[in-house]
């Protein structure tokens, strides 16, 4: 028994941890594919397509499956349309907000997805409030830090921790136009990363509501990824107006787009899906900061980027407010079912137990890429 306990704790744990590489392994292989001249208009369009033709494959068999699911209404249509479009203006702020900055900085900032997220619940009153209550305050209190520590990261950069193995750049000129470009750059990349981590908790938002009324999570996954392809290939020819930037040469500008479409909008969707079933969705949330310290790693080996002292200190102060954020909401989720468990019910009453019931079913189903 404590053998298969183990196994059943292993798996989810190196599953997540792999799904945090290959999530970081994207943004190193862009970053890379992108100093090879590799249009991130055509990346975005390209990754989508490939993802849409892998979960192509095992469709049928799930198709067969889901006879006892509802119907595809105009409605839920609608709304995984509008999955596709949420998820597509994310990567194109997201790509263009990495190419101005680092893998590093950019894993940093998407750990204020989880305070975004409480923001934007109590906006559209899907989150109730309540100031004496400790699960509150530590929510809004991580909420605060973190994006604090976001502001460190995209307005200070700080003295250089880890120097740059690719170009050893002389003593910038005090008020260089060059050095003066270069802060603007990193000011703005990181703002877009910002914005990107701003519309993922809408994406979250409606994806639950989806998958709440279609209990699928291949076919919306799928429908998701078809939805995306429609509309980034037509948005991204309008931007990329060049056709010779769509043509794909067979280096690693082809093995990041394969790999961005096969791991990262695909499989990485998919396993996350899984894990939220498995352990819910504070475990999973648990190995998002981890991609900080793998992307610095990733970053310093592969791409030779410099590390700088105000990534770092708004990295831990963010990853601070990410687990003060979760602790507030792990330690609601715990009150909850500490009421649901005192419930009393009478001996010949049973309509409560479909509201008791109701309650205990209740999941939040979300994806990270």
């Amino acid at each position: 028994m404590a053998g298969r306990h183990c196994y059943k704790d292993v798996i989810p744990f190196t599953a997540m941890v792999a799904m945090e590489c290959s999530n970081v392994g994207v943004s190193v292989l862009f970053k890379a594919a992108t100093q090879m001249g590799l249009s991130y208009y055509v990346f975005i369009a390209y990754s989508y397509v490939i993802s849409t033709l892998v979960l192509l494959l095992p469709l049928p068999f799930f198709f067969k499956r889901s006879r006892g699911l509802p119907p595809l209404n105009v409605s839920l249509i609608f709304r995984i349309f509008l999955l596709g479009v949420l998820g597509v203006v994310a990567q194109l702020f997201g790509y263009k907000g990495l190419q101005y900055t680092t893998p590093t900085l950019s894993s940093a900032l998407t750990n204020l997805i989880p305070a975004f997220t409480f923001i934007l619940a109590i906006f559209f009153r899907m989150e109730k409030v309540n100031i004496r209550s400790k699960s509150t305050q530590a929510k809004i209190l991580g909420s605060t830090i973190s994006i604090l520590g976001a502001l460190i990261v995209v307005l200070y950069k700080g003295p250089t921790i880890i120097p740059s193995s690719i170009q050893p750049s002389p003593p910038p000129i005090l008020n260089s136009p060059i050095s003066s470009t270069s802060e603007s750059n990193w000011v703005l990349g990181g703002s877009l990363i910002v914005i990107e981590a701003l519309i993922i908790p809408i994406w979250y938002i409606v994806q639950t509501n989806v998958i709440k009324q279609y209990p699928s999570e291949i076919i919306v996954v799928f429908l998701y990824n078809l939805c995306g392809t429609l509309v980034s290939v037509p948005v991204c020819l309008l931007l990329e107006s060049n056709l010779s930037a769509w043509k794909i040469n067979h280096d690693i500008t082809l093995f990041s787009i394969l790999y961005s479409g096969i791991f990262c909008t695909g499989l990485s969707s998919l396993v996350h899906t899984w894990g939220l079933h498995v352990k819910g969705p504070v475990y999973i949330s648990l190995f998002k900061p981890l991609s900080i310290a793998i992307a610095a790693s990733f970053s310093a080996i592969f791409l030779g980027d410099a590390l700088y002292f105000g990534t770092v200190v708004g990295a831990v102060i963010i990853s601070i407010g990410f687990y003060a954020v979760l602790w507030g909401k792990s330690k609601e989720e715990l009150n909850e079912d500490f009421d649901i468990g005192r419930v009393s019910l009478p001996s010949n009453t049973k309509t409560p137990l479909l509201k008791v019931s109701n309650v205990v079913d209740r999941g939040i189903t979300h994806n990270d890429c």
